[in-house]
Order: C-alpha cells, then structure tokens, then sequence
C-alpha cells in the first residue's frame, strides 16, 4: 500500500512492511493496527495476514518509480526494525532508498537499539532520515541509540506523548516532532507538557514541529499552539526541491 499521507510531517507512505507488535506504552491504541484489520477485513491482498508481522517484496521498487520528489515516510504500517524483518530485507530496502535520490525517506522505528545494532552495515545517503519515538521518559535511551548513527538527518516523534519530559538531550537532533494521542480512548495530553518541549527546541536551536492535540476529534483540537502551528523543518527537508 503507497498512498498520499494525511500525516502532518511527510507527504507519502511506503510499506515494504506491514505489521508490528507492542513494546511500549505508545503502542496501545496504535492507529496503524486499526487501519490493518479494516483493510483485511475489506480484503486489501497486503493486509491478508492482517497486523502480523509480513514482508511484500513486490513494493521494494515502488519508489523507483515515482519520477517527482517526495517525503516519504517509510513503514507508517510497521516498524523496518522489527526482530521478525530479516537482516536482508532491511538492507534491500535501504539499496532502494539509495537509488530514489530524488526522494526524501523518513524512518521512524520503536526499536532503536536493533536500528544501531544495524546502522554501520547500512548506506545512510543524505536522503534516508531516522527518527525514533519517545513517548515517556521512560525512553529516552532510545535517542541515545539514535544519536550513534550516520543519519543526515535524525529526528525524534513524541508522539503519543503521554507524559512531562522535563530534559530532552538534543545534541545531534534535527528535528523534534510532537502530538498527542488521536482516535478510540486517546489519552490526553497536558498543554505544559508541549511548551516544556517546545522551549527546549528553541533554546537548543532544533527545529520544533507540533503535529496535533489529538483527542477523539483531533480536527476539531486542531494544531495550534500559543496562536500559531508550528512546522519547522530541518535545512535537508529543502535539499530535494
């Protein structure tokens, strides 16, 4: 599945792979599991093993094939870091990244530690982003894994941000993405916890973007914070226009 994305911070999807598991608070009320069992239900081929874990070989090229360029964020059903991704598959996907150079490839993984274990055997061109989600303090190591690879840029998704994080080490961040929990049962998200790290990106120079409030109606919460949306990018998020 390769589609326009809704989401805020890229413009497309592509799944190489589909599925996950829960590891980690933010997973609860994951969207993308949601989204896997309507599309079985409705019969999508790619979705036939539902939100388990599955590899599609038959959409590594897809990128190649798109002439315009493009932010694209990578596995928006899935995480390319799971334990259950094979080692080889991950690498073809990031041979395929490495010819679309007229693309932007935004990686975002739970699963930091397997993502360093990795990183030194892998191309890191300028146009493969990484990010990793921190939903808590409780993850915070997560960025400490991230900031040991190559990535031109490295970016962390606080989202669902579930709690304060009072102290943020930014060195060698690119860009801070944060949002609130959306859909069934989201859980809220206090406005203190969002100027807190709003104002550490300021004051460390990192390019903040706020994706939403969320919220059962999160159209209706909207994006604004203190009057205006915030949607600062890094320089490299111009480089390939």
């Amino acid at each position: 599945m390769a589609q326009n994305s809704k989401i805020e911070w890229t413009e497309c999807t592509w799944n190489p792979v589909t599925g996950c598991s829960k590891i980690s608070p933010g997973c609860k009320h994951c969207y993308a599991e949601r989204m896997a069992l309507r599309l079985q239900a409705m019969g999508q081929t790619n979705y036939r093993n539902g939100f388990n874990v599955t590899i599609h070989q038959h959409m590594l090229d897809l990128p190649l094939k798109w002439r315009s360029p493009r932010k694209i964020f990578v596995n928006s059903m899935g995480d390319m870091f799971h334990r259950l991704v094979p080692d080889d598959f991950v690498a073809e996907s990031f041979r395929v990244m490495s010819k679309a150079t007229q693309h932007q490839f935004q990686l975002l993984t739970k699963r930091s530690l397997r993502l360093q274990q990795m990183a030194c055997d892998l191309p890191w061109p300028e146009n493969v982003w990484a990010g990793v989600t921190v939903e808590t303090v409780d993850y915070l190591e997560r960025i400490d894994h991230l900031r040991k690879i190559s990535a031109a840029v490295k970016f962390l998704s606080i989202e669902p941000l579930l709690g304060p994080i009072p102290y943020i080490n930014l060195e060698h961040i690119d860009l801070v993405i944060v949002g609130g929990e959306s859909g069934p049962g989201a859980r809220p998200m206090d406005p203190k916890w969002v100027i807190d790290i709003r104002n550490q990106c300021l004051v460390a120079g990192v390019p903040f973007f706020f994706k939403q409030w969320g919220g059962v109606n999160k159209k209706k919460n909207g994006r604004s914070l203190d009057g205006r949306t915030w949607d600062a990018m890094p320089p490299q998020a111009l480089a390939f226009r």
